[in-house]
């Protein structure tokens, strides 16, 4: 059985970087759509090291090889962190949250009747028809847009996400890869002078809505309800975690909606 859990982003959060080119320091994007994504280690080692009892937090988790001769898997496995809806600035509406039929697609698996009515491409609920969309760099005319009803039953309740527009699959990952945040860093000596030269950090921007996928493993025989409860009950308990890189300049915030 497959448990859906929704995070948005309140902060930027750097997912730590397996690209790094020149001066950039990336985050970590899925191999096969250059995606970025959370990890579910990061996910899983954030949840794990709240727990304070050891007995729970070795029968979710797993052990330590400190505590053990070997290593015995927890009754709980966690997916990765995928992004759902994706915020964009616009000339023309402010602020609005993308996906794309791809997104939608892989989110839906586990949810038959959202994935016989998947939206149509430039389905939106915010455009009147008479006018065009202004997102960055990219114009929408009126005509190419169609309304959309039932948009509610494809964002989770809580999410706070009000205007939503579906792109192809192309067009959403490319808009994805021009507004993911990046800050410029540089080192100041003892003068307040660059003291050598810069680099970018990438981020996953904040009002990303991001969600993973979690359940029982075999290894929890005949103890995968009360695992299951326990793992709910550790979500609910937390409604506000930081995971990622750059705690201290209070990246990687974000509110897990239940």
């Amino acid at each position: 059985m497959l448990n859906y859990t929704y995070c948005y982003l309140i902060s930027p959060l750097h997912t730590g970087g397996t690209t790094q080119e020149g001066n950039l320091v990336g985050i970590a994007r899925e191999s096969h759509t250059k995606i970025p994504y959370i990890p579910s280690s990061t996910i899983r080692g954030k949840l794990r090291a709240i727990i304070p009892d050891q007995t729970t937090r070795f029968r979710l988790f797993g052990n330590e090889l400190t505590q053990a001769e070997q290593l015995e898997q927890g009754n709980i496995w966690i997916g990765d962190g995928l992004i759902i809806w994706f915020p964009i600035p616009s000339l023309s509406h402010g602020v609005i949250w993308i996906s794309s039929p791809f997104l939608l697609r892989r989110w839906c698996r586990g949810q038959e009747n959202l994935l016989n009515n998947l939206p149509r491409e430039f389905s939106n609920n915010f455009a009147n028809g008479t006018t065009s969309v202004y997102l960055k760099d990219a114009i929408i005319p009126s005509e190419q847009l169609t309304k959309w009803d039932n948009w509610q039953d494809f964002v989770p309740s809580g999410a706070g996400i009000n205007k939503v527009l579906i792109l192809p699959d192309q067009h959403c990952a490319t808009l994805i890869e021009m507004s993911l945040w990046r800050q410029v860093k540089i080192k100041l000596d003892q003068n307040k002078t660059v003291d050598g030269g810069f680099r970018y950090e990438e981020a996953i921007p904040p009002d990303t809505l991001i969600y993973f996928t979690w359940g029982t493993t075999f290894q929890a025989n005949g103890q995968g309800n009360q695992s299951q409860q326990d793992f709910a009950n550790l979500i609910e308990d937390n409604p506000i975690i930081q995971i990622g890189g750059q705690e201290s300049l209070g990246r990687g915030f974000l509110q897990i909606l239940n």
